[in-house]
């Protein structure tokens, strides 16, 4: 039986995928931060998983589970795919706290998920590490500085890891969403081209990362649209974004 390991699996993204590879009777280790949540995925889905309710940026509780996961089996698959998005300002002193927080959550915890997996892997020479990047990721969008960047940080980090740990067998799978339809995105104020259920970016993500692909972005028109997004002059992105609805600051 496989075994994967998720976080942010009590919402969105996470959740879907939980359920996706439960119906393929895969064995799951399950972190979010709202208890309640997780176990009622837990419940609603076949197989015996395990639950580990705490915050990704709590880097020792996140090890422990990782640890207790471990201890009953070798890991084939994990996840990292919690994350927040809201907007922020630089010139508001208030936001800092957000632009730690968005980094800490959606950056420095995915280096936190893979670390205790990775000497296993090693040992059997195989094993799947799945960082969640973005399509934010390929052009820095107005008013939603420390969400670009943590996902263009998420990109590169998961490049070099790729690179580092390919010799030992393991494939480091980077996932760039487009619009999928999760409570992140439920409260944008601007028009989702090519909006996705977040059933549906599963299925494809799942195999995606079977194949063990190096990026991919899902779907493939948004694929076609951050390819033109990513040739385009400075001077006529400038001009286009800066005409952009952007997304609502919060206090988190």
């Amino acid at each position: 039986m496989k075994r994967v390991f998720i976080t942010g699996a009590s919402s969105g993204i996470g959740a879907a995928l939980a359920l996706l590879y439960a119906r393929h009777g895969v064995q799951l280790g399950l972190v979010g931060r709202r208890s309640q949540a997780l176990q009622a995925l837990a419940d609603s889905i076949p197989g015996d998983h395990k639950i580990y309710p705490l915050d990704v940026r709590d880097r020792q509780a996140l090890h422990a589970a990782a640890v207790d996961f471990l201890s009953e089996g070798a890991v084939d698959v994990v996840i990292a795919s919690a994350g927040i998005s809201v907007g922020t300002l630089t010139e508001a002193p208030e936001d800092f706290k957000i632009f730690e927080a968005i980094i800490d959550t959606n950056l420095t915890a995915t280096v936190a998920t893979f670390e205790p997996f990775i000497a296993s892997m090693t040992q059997r020479g195989e094993g799947r590490l799945v960082g969640i990047s973005s399509v934010a990721a390929v052009r820095g969008l107005p008013g939603a500085g420390a969400y670009s960047a943590s996902k263009a940080a998420v990109r590169a980090y998961c490049e070099s890891l790729r690179v580092e740990l390919g010799p030992a067998g393991i494939r480091v799978v980077t996932l760039a969403p487009g619009f999928i339809q999760t409570p992140m995105t439920a409260h944008n104020p601007y028009k989702m081209p090519f909006l996705m259920s977040a059933e549906r970016f599963a299925e494809h993500a799942m195999r995606a990362i079977e194949k063990g692909v190096s990026y991919k972005v899902i779907p493939w028109q948004m694929a076609c649209a951050a390819k033109l997004l990513g040739c385009l002059p400075d001077a006529l992105y400038d001009y286009l974004a800066v005409r952009r609805e952007r997304k609502p600051r919060s206090t988190l």
